[in-house]
């Protein structure tokens, strides 16, 4: 049963939910909320439910074909990304969009190799295929900055297409990193005890010679070079910022939280940018997919009283009404995940939303799957318990901890714009389901899976 409290926040739901089937239409108070936006951002309560990435997929469809947005830029490295964005955009060498897909091989693989968005890949490349124009063709971008040694080799190809003796610079300010082997966490341990002193001098050096020689190369090699200037830059922004991140490791999670967030909000903010010299000042548009907890906006979270911040409070504070965050929940199901970080993906069993979170009440209001508007919800829960607990599912799941692992509080109608709650789900597909996904995919239908 609801408490007391609860009860005026139930009855809302009740009467402000839109049923969501798999019917496009229903996604068109969704459409209309992005329609004056320049960012919208597209989260998920888990990183590895098929449910999340069909109805992200859809909605980012007809955010490009019917509303027009140029570019989609995902909780993902820069360097792997931007292989897919050269496939999609006509122009790599890549025969296909698994093969576009290649690059993603750190753990966690599954977020991006995996069926839903391999369709979704496929379906922009020949969207694209069918303009006219390149510069209308929509893009496909990552925001994160785990990509040290991926983002150094890119910035090194880059130079020695364009500058032999500046990528010989270059070479010799990252071989800094070299003494600290392949591991950036040998390198966060070293620089935190001070067994050794870090790279940050190196690295900013190679950030501002980029930078401070755009205009001179693009003059030599025109507009053509453009995209791949901008890329390298941002490669070279990545190792920057990346290098900040595993020297403050170990001064605590909220610092490093912090840092990444504000890299990627600082990604989305130079994207805008290029893209605009494409189509035109202020006029560009970015579809985000993340993880809720960067998402919503974390002043409306237990997390963001305790000073942490996240890309959905800075595209606010930056965007205003031009970022919208639309959040998505689920009650039980499957979900794709590790045990542990670095572990291989299991199929595992999501356990019922807990008394006292929105999933529970969202299961209890009986509706199957729906969709919330936050401006309508808030209009008729007045004097309804908030917040209440939110369940937030990574790469790594823990049944048996779930409570201390995987809930915080939150006030879910200032977190988020509009929230999608889908009661059941399922994990979503690896495109390599190795055998501890497999033995659990077996497990759960046998005997009519035979």
């Amino acid at each position: 049963m609801a408490t007391r409290n609860e009860e005026p926040l139930l009855g809302a739901v009740i009467r402000t939910a839109r049923p969501v089937g798999r019917a496009a239409h229903e996604l068109d108070p969704l459409l209309a909320l992005g329609a004056d936006a320049r960012l919208v951002l597209l989260g998920e309560a888990t990183h590895g439910t098929h449910e999340f990435y069909h109805w992200r997929a859809e909605l980012t469809r007809r955010l490009i074909v019917e509303n027009g947005f140029h570019a989609v830029a995902a909780e993902a490295d820069w360097p792997d990304a931007y292989r897919v964005n050269r496939y999609v955009r006509a122009l790599g060498s890549d025969a296909d969009a698994e093969e576009a897909l290649r690059d993603f091989k750190r753990f966690p693989s599954w977020m991006w190799r995996n069926s839903d968005v391999l369709d979704f890949v496929g379906w922009l490349r020949a969207h694209n295929d069918r303009l006219g124009s390149s510069n209308q063709k929509v893009g496909f971008y990552g925001l994160d900055l785990y990509s040290l040694r991926g983002s150094i080799s890119a910035v090194l190809q880059y130079l020695e297409s364009v500058d032999r003796a500046a990528a010989h610079r270059a070479r010799s300010r990252y071989g800094c990193f070299d003494h600290f082997g392949a591991d950036p966490e040998d390198y966060a341990h070293a620089t935190f005890l001070g067994m050794a002193e870090g790279c940050e001098r190196e690295v900013v050096a190679q950030l501002v010679e980029l930078q401070h020689r755009r205009a001179e190369i693009l003059a030599r090699d025109g507009v053509a070079r453009e995209d791949e200037q901008f890329q390298a830059e941002q490669n070279a922004r990545v190792v920057k910022n990346a290098e900040e991140y595993y020297r403050s490791m170990f001064a605590g999670r909220i610092s490093t939280w912090n840092l990444r967030d504000t890299h990627m909000t600082d990604t989305l903010s130079a994207l805008l940018s290029h893209l605009d010299r494409r189509v035109g000042a202020g006029r560009s548009k970015i579809v985000v997919w993340a993880h809720n907890s960067h998402v919503g906006d974390a002043r409306s979270t237990e997390l963001g009283s305790a000073r942490e911040l996240n890309v959905g409070q800075l595209v606010r504070e930056r965007y205003g009404a031009k970022a919208r965050l639309i959040g998505q929940t689920t009650y039980e199901g499957t979900v794709t995940a590790a045990s542990e970080w670095g572990a291989p993906a299991e199929r595992k069993q999501v356990r019922r939303g807990l008394p006292g979170s929105y999933e529970e009440l969202f299961h209890r209001a009986g509706l199957g799957d729906f969709l919330l508007l936050s401006d309508d919800l808030r209009a008729l829960s007045t004097g309804a318990e908030r917040p209440l607990l939110e369940r937030a599912i990574g790469v790594v799941y823990r049944p048996d901890t779930e409570r201390v692992s995987h809930y915080f509080r939150a006030d879910l109608m200032a977190q988020f714009d509009a929230v999608l709650h889908i009661d059941g789900t399922r994990a979503v597909e690896p495109l390599e389901r190795k055998s501890e996904w497999a033995r659990a995919e077996e497990a759960e239908t046998y005997p009519t899976g035979l």
